[in-house]
């Protein structure tokens, strides 16, 4: 199976991308799923983070409190580094793990920090979903509701669109209609089927 990492800046249409991937039988691998997943409480890597952190990071209900955690984060390169050294690794085993259970032509890894952390060996090639950073910042408005300065700080601490683009073996452009993102997957799902029977 031919294993493609997807990755993008914030706001950037990752999800979206994944989606339209997922609607032509496409399985999808999603870490931010899997993070969120690993710290669930009673998981080992919440029981971690809640130590590190303190009580206060978490809701009523003993759940993360994302928004927090996040803020704590921006400001802390060592709570960055941290989390970063905590969650990883884990990710990384579990999408192995998803991976040995697949079977098909080929799947979609979506990785963030792909660019970022590296260290997915796994990986055949690498598809960005590409944007412009305007485009990027008035998406994470709407959809999240952060403010600026919170958005400006993580696109501060992401790969530019230059080492983005750098990387990639292929690239899809978010900056138009759902439309032209929809026909520019759909070709490249022709593409992908046509050679990835190249992949062991």
């Amino acid at each position: 199976m031919m294993v493609v990492g997807m990755t993008g800046g914030i706001g950037s249409g990752k999800s979206t991308a994944a989606t339209l991937f997922a609607k032509h039988s496409v399985p999808i691998i999603d870490t931010d799923i899997i993070a969120r997943e690993i710290v669930e409480p009673g998981m080992p890597a919440h029981t971690a983070i809640v130590e590190h952190f303190g009580n206060d990071i978490c809701n009523d209900d003993e759940t993360l409190n994302r928004a927090r955690l996040k803020q704590c984060i921006l400001q802390n390169d060592t709570d960055r580094e941290y989390l970063e050294t905590l969650l990883h690794p884990e990710i990384r085993a579990s999408v192995i793990q998803k991976l040995e259970k697949l079977d098909g032509c080929y799947c979609i890894v979506v990785i963030p920090l792909l660019v970022e952390k590296g260290n997915y060996s796994m990986l055949h090639r690498t598809l960005v979903i590409d944007s412009t950073v305007d485009n990027q910042v008035s998406r994470a408005q709407q959809r999240d509701h952060m403010d600026i300065a919170t958005i400006e700080a993580i696109l501060t601490l992401q790969a530019s669109r230059e080492q983005r683009l750098a990387r990639a073996d292929d690239v899809i452009e978010n900056n138009s209609r759902l439309v032209d993102l929809e026909a520019q997957v759909s070709k490249l799902h022709e593409k992908y089927m046509a050679i990835c029977d190249q992949y062991p």
